[in-house]
């Protein structure tokens, strides 16, 4: 991150930098909900051994972690059923902010799974029915004709058998911000039980 905005330091006052609760921390620095989620870089380890990153929808946050969804079929829900933990970042480059975190990950519940899918968007629910394999193999003009009778014939959706979705307890969170008028600034938060311990690293 090489970028800084003029919002530097309006997110807590300067001195509750590092025994603010992170998590609320970073609630205060996502959209609201009536804004579109933001891109979340969601990292899990294939099979392999090398590192996998994707951007992902982050659906929501709350007092212990981060939620994102995806399709049950997809590689990343493979690679996290062998080893569940990930690592995520955020940034918001005109504003000069940036997060990374990781922690260990876990499926969510049914009725977060539901609410989830409710709040997305007509395209992105249509997208959890129909980005199968088999559209996949189809022409571009097979797939949207397809794409077109589907959504016709169904004016209301419920999550597919496909949906799913995970919960990410983060166990660590950095934070960035930028300064226009001096160094950028840097604070880490470790997870002890159920406090939070901090400590500030060069910008």
């Amino acid at each position: 991150m090489i970028t800084s905005g003029t919002d530097f330091g309006t997110d807590c006052d300067a001195a509750d930098y590092r025994t603010t609760d992170p998590m609320a921390l970073l609630r205060r620095w996502l959209p609201d909900a009536d804004s579109p989620p933001p891109l979340m870089s969601l990292a899990t380890c294939g099979r392999d051994g090398y590192p996998r990153v994707r951007h992902v929808l982050l659906s929501e946050a709350d007092d212990t972690a981060v939620y994102f969804h995806t399709d049950s079929r997809s590689s990343k829900v493979a690679e996290l059923s062998e080893r569940p933990r990930a690592a995520i970042a955020l940034a918001w480059p005109g504003v000069g902010r940036q997060v990374v975190a990781h922690g260990d990950v876990h499926p969510a519940s049914d009725d977060e799974l539901q609410q989830a899918f409710s709040r997305r968007t007509r395209y992105l629910q249509l997208l959890a029915w129909l980005n199968d394999d088999d559209t996949a193999l189809q022409s571009p003009e097979d797939r949207r004709r397809r794409w077109a009778e589907f959504d016709a014939d169904h004016p209301v959706l419920q999550a597919p058998a496909t949906w799913t979705g995970f919960a990410v307890d983060l166990h660590e969170i950095t934070f960035w911000r930028g300064d226009p008028a001096g160094p950028s600034q840097r604070v880490r938060f470790h997870r002890r039980g159920d406090d939070w311990t901090s400590e500030v690293l060069p910008g």
